[in-house]
């Protein structure tokens, strides 16, 4: 199956407790998203950066299957760059500056044939070319998209157009109940079922997924870890081992989309272990197997 993502391509400089920057790393949804879904099936990557975005971050992605042929190059431009602080809550960090760049004019120009892909998925971008890649995807088999807390405050009336083109809608529980007014996450699970996907993937950080789908609610925890130093992207990540684990799957039933959250999980395990995506760069499909068969003992009864 082949596996289309529209998203951000992005530089980010890190900062840390005690000091410790990290200056100008490969950051962006469809990032983290290509190389999570990598350790599953190749990728088509639909962005834009600028003339400094350096030539080993393409290599880095094209070494991981990620094709790039969707990859907008301005060379006159500059690529979209997030600097932010984690404080000593890894939950909580400050925005130092935000430059969009080339990412501000953004229009996604999709390769011959890459609007037949099986399964699309359209990072945080606005709604309205969420929308517009879809509609341009109409032969797809599954389709989900990302939002956040600004799309739904600004752009609320062209992000319910979108889901309506969309099979399953991620986003994390503020967002969930920000989006459908509801105080309660089983509450707003279902209200977002009214707005037209079929299913719905409430991503909660350290403690896990919750799923709603025509088969009822489904939950998995979180893998526990001592050694996470950076959650950066791990949402993106997770995205893309749930849609790896998709591509996988000949048919989407409730098992399917049960595995792929924990494929997603797993993702994301493997994204907080390192600094911007260099832990997720670093695995391939064992160091995932072995993963996979911890979190099946820890989740085993009796």
């Amino acid at each position: 199956m082949s596996i289309l993502v529209v998203g951000s391509v992005a530089l980010d400089t890190l900062r840390f407790p005690g000091g410790n920057v990290h200056e100008r790393v490969l950051g962006g949804s469809a990032s983290y998203f290509s190389l999570a879904a990598s350790l599953f099936s190749p990728v088509r990557l639909v962005g834009v950066v600028g003339g400094d975005f350096s030539p080993a971050h393409m290599e880095l992605l094209r070494r991981h299957q990620v094709d790039l042929a969707g990859l907008e190059i301005v060379k006159d431009g500059e690529t979209f760059f997030w600097d932010g602080e984690y404080l000593d809550d890894m939950n909580e960090r400050v925005t130092h500056e935000t430059k969009l760049g080339v990412f501000g004019a953004f229009a996604p120009k999709l390769p011959a044939g890459w609007e037949s892909s099986d399964d699309v998925f359209c990072g945080n971008i606005d709604p309205e070319l969420q929308a517009h890649v879809l509609a341009a995807c109409g032969k797809r088999r599954f389709a989900a998209l990302d939002t956040m807390n600004l799309w739904i405050n600004i752009r609320r009336e062209a992000l319910l157009a979108a889901l309506r083109r969309v099979d399953l809608l991620f986003l994390n529980d503020s967002e969930a109940k920000l989006l459908t007014g509801a105080g309660n996450l089983l509450t707003a699970a279902r209200e977002v079922l009214r707005l037209g996907p079929a299913r719905v993937v409430i991503k909660r950080g350290e403690y896990g997924v919750f799923m709603l789908g025509p088969d009822g609610p489904f939950a998995a925890p979180a893998l526990p870890l001592d050694d996470a130093v950076d959650p950066t992207g791990a949402g993106d990540s997770f995205a893309g081992g749930f849609f790896g684990s998709l591509s996988q799957e000949p048919a989407l039933d409730e098992a399917a989309f049960r595995r792929a959250c924990v494929a997603g999980t797993l993702a994301a395990s493997f994204t907080c272990q390192g600094i911007g995506v260099t832990r997720l760069a670093e695995i391939g499909r064992p160091d995932y197997d072995r993963r996979l068969a911890e979190f099946v003992r820890l989740t085993r009864l009796g």
